[in-house]
């Protein structure tokens, strides 16, 4: 292959590009490949990779990436089995205090229920909103609760709600049914519970100051937790794009860091020993990378900062060496350290929104620098303009590129996210944070007010921004699914486009817009079933009918209409689609397929003959007598999950999510039948009983 020679240098940034591949192929698998499978491939592409590294060092770098998510699996403790189905008494070490906008939420560790012995996994309960009982990391705690497994996904191929909590080490979730008893209070001693503790203590300091929605975005900004955000407003900041500001990312951690070098050079500037002896840059750069390495700690480390964090160790280094300190280079190593580290984290929103967005920016301003340069001048309206352009590029970039991520988790786009970040992102950079890390330094001599109170101005200016972008019409509207290997297609188009240099990158435009208009090719399914048959869905040209049940989920609810694009769903019976008796309804969705049978009643209902599935919320098995059509009930969805028809001229394609995901560590295995108690009796009765059960 003839290759641009500007190009060669390049051939090293798709190794991580590879290695990701790698990762999701793993993570795609409906079976569990044994443990060396990985590190065993890795062998002969190296030795090949030795040979030729071009044709042979992606293949090495795809080995390495399954290996390491086989790795980050075995790490993992085994998914928690025998949970009990009734009220228990849980006893447990508070690991974690979440303050939600309505009550608290508490994450347990070495938790036993009943008494039992301790779960290897954690246990993250909702307090009732009326316990206003001391508890803090470090107590250990008594409450009676519900517990149960984490939730499966809510369609065959939807998020995977289970296999976060497997890597979470969540075993379990619930919610309290009766105040939570303190018995022991303890300060914490691990690393790990005194910085949570630290970051409990600062959202304390912060909301006793700063009320109301713009304490909590506050509280957001200075330690990571975004629970505490009212309902309404944390939506208005995802209708108005401004929901990055809530992520702590790359544009918090550079703020950070900038503000701690400018304040530590200025005040080495104010010594002229260390003006003239000291490399007065590369100790301020040094100390704002420890400053930096402390927020990314105290925010929790999640996938976005921690990527921004090791981009900024480059940039450190940079600034040291006087190399360039923002490279394409330096975000493929970050992200080979989070691939090492955190390989389940690919798959998810943040990691892939995080990543495209910066690769947009540094592909974008490395493209467009010779015509960016044409703006600078030495007049204030120029350096203004300059400016006001660099900013809506930024917004216009990072937006643009890490859209089709969001589209795909969040079914929606916002159509005004660049006025909005023009707009607040200079308010979170000048004002917001500045005055936080102020506060962070007043705290410990109790005269964080001077600083929090300013902070909460600009923060309810940023609250008012994300409210008023996001009422405007049409703020957001709904997109088609995009299914997984239309974004997969996406993304090698984009890395495409931001590695090369040269014109031929310009290809990369053609498998971006393919992995765009995937949908087209894609038809959503024509009925849904929830895992506990409380919500059975199906659609229609005049709308999305669902028949929900006492207890239906409403989180499942909402994304099958965000699948299927409908902004509400209608009620059963369905009038002019379909046919209803007494105990069934007769649906046909399309006047090109065959119809469903939605049975209501235990007596053998009418239209079994024209029906391709029946389905029914009770179990259903023979209603329709032999042979009868392909069947979802409580039975089914009880064993495998939830469930997706399509319709055909032909009959019916049911796909199950225990289909759809296979033998998995995080798939719970298939429920057993209770075993039926055998009678004491004698053994000439007993002999009797099984006679007459046998016949």
């Amino acid at each position: 292959m003839n290759v641009p020679e500007a190009e060669a240098e390049r051939f090293a940034l798709w190794l991580p590009v590879s290695m990701g591949v790698g990762v999701l192929i793993y993570f795609t698998l409906t079976f569990e490949p044994p443990v060396w499978a990985g590190m065993a491939a890795s062998v002969p592409a190296l030795c090949a990779a030795i040979r030729l590294p071009l044709a042979f060092g992606p293949i090495l770098a795809c080995t390495l990436g399954f290996s390491s998510a086989q790795f980050a699996t075995a790490r993992a403790p085994p998914v928690e089995t025998a949970l009990p189905t009734h009220a228990s008494v849980v006893t447990g070490t508070v690991r974690m205090v979440e303050i939600l906008p309505e009550g608290r939420r508490i994450t347990l560790e070495a938790a036993r229920l009943d008494d039992a012995a301790p779960l290897r996994r954690t246990v993250r309960l909702r307090l009732r909103g009326s316990d206003k009982g001391p508890v803090a990391t470090g107590d250990t705690i008594r409450v009676r609760a519900i517990v149960r497994p984490p939730a499966p996904p809510s369609y065959p191929g939807g998020w995977d709600l289970q296999r976060d909590a497997f890597y979470a080490g969540r075993g379990a979730s619930g919610y309290a049914l009766g105040p939570a008893e303190r018995l022991t209070v303890a300060i914490p001693s691990g690393p790990a519970l005194f910085i949570q503790w630290l970051r409990e203590t600062i959202a304390d300091r912060i909301t006793a100051v700063i009320p109301g929605a713009a304490g909590t975005v506050c509280v957001t900004l200075l330690t990571g937790g975004q629970t505490s955000i009212p309902a309404a407003e944390h939506q208005a900041f995802r209708d108005s794009g401004l929901a990055h500001l809530l992520a702590v990312a790359g544009l918090h951690i550079g703020i950070v860091m900038g503000f701690a070098m400018g304040v530590t050079r200025l005040a080495l500037a104010c010594s002229e020993r260390a003006s003239l002896f000291w490399p007065t840059k590369m100790v301020a750069a040094i100390f704002a990378l420890a400053v930096g390495g402390f927020y990314m700690v105290l925010t929790g480390m999640h996938v976005p900062i921690v990527r921004s964090f090791c981009m900024a160790c480059l940039f450190t280094l940079g600034v040291v060496t006087g190399r360039r300190a923002i490279s394409l280079r330096g975000l493929g190593l970050a992200g080979v350290v989070l691939m090492l580290a955190a390989p389940q984290e690919v798959p998810g929103v943040s990691f892939q929104m995080s990543f495209s967005a910066v690769l947009a920016l540094i592909a974008g301003y490395e493209a467009l620098r010779p015509w960016l340069r044409q703006l600078h001048g030495k007049s204030w309206h120029r350096r203004l303009g300059s400016h006001v352009v660099a900013l809506a590029l930024t917004s216009a970039l990072a937006g643009t590129a890490s859209a089709p991520y969001g589209a795909y988790h969040f079914g929606h786009v916002q159509l005004y996210f660049i006025i909005a970040n023009m707009i607040a992102v200079p308010l979170t950079a000048m004002w917001v944070m500045p005055a936080g890390l102020i506060a962070l330094v007043l705290m410990p001599v109790g005269l964080e007010a001077l600083a929090l109170v300013p902070m909460g101005w600009g923060a309810e200016a940023i609250v008012w921004v994300a409210t008023t972008t996001a009422s405007w019409p049409a703020a957001t509207f709904p997109v088609p699914h995009i299914p997984a290997w239309g974004l997969a297609v996406f993304s090698l188009g984009l890395a495409w486009l931001g590695i090369w240099r040269t014109r031929w990158r310009l290809f990369g435009l053609l498998p971006m817009l393919l992995g765009l208009i995937a949908p087209v090719f894609e038809r959503p399914p024509d009925m849904l079933v929830s895992a506990d048959a409380r919500l059975i869905g199906v659609r229609t040209p005049q709308g999305v009918l669902l028949q929900q049940r006492q207890g239906g989920s409403p989180f499942v609810r909402d994304a099958w209409l965000q699948l299927w694009m409908s902004p509400a769903a209608m009620p059963f019976p369905p009038g002019a689609t379909g046919t209803c008796v007494k105990d069934a309804c007769l649906v046909r969705p399309r006047p090109d397929a065959k119809a469903i049978l939605l049975v209501r009643g235990p007596a053998r209902p009418a239209g079994c003959a024209e029906a391709s599935v029946v389905v029914s919320a009770e179990p259903a098995r023979g209603l329709c007598g032999k042979p009868w059509p392909k069947l979802v009930d409580r039975f089914t969805v009880w064993r495998d999950g939830s469930a997706a028809v399509w319709l055909t001229a032909d009959g019916a394609v049911v796909v199950t999510d225990r289909m759809a995901r296979g033998d998995r560590p995080w798939v719970p295995p298939p429920p057993q039948p209770r075993a039926r108690p055998v009678p004491n009796l004698p053994p000439a009765a007993l002999d009797t009983a099984s006679a007459d059960g046998e016949s």
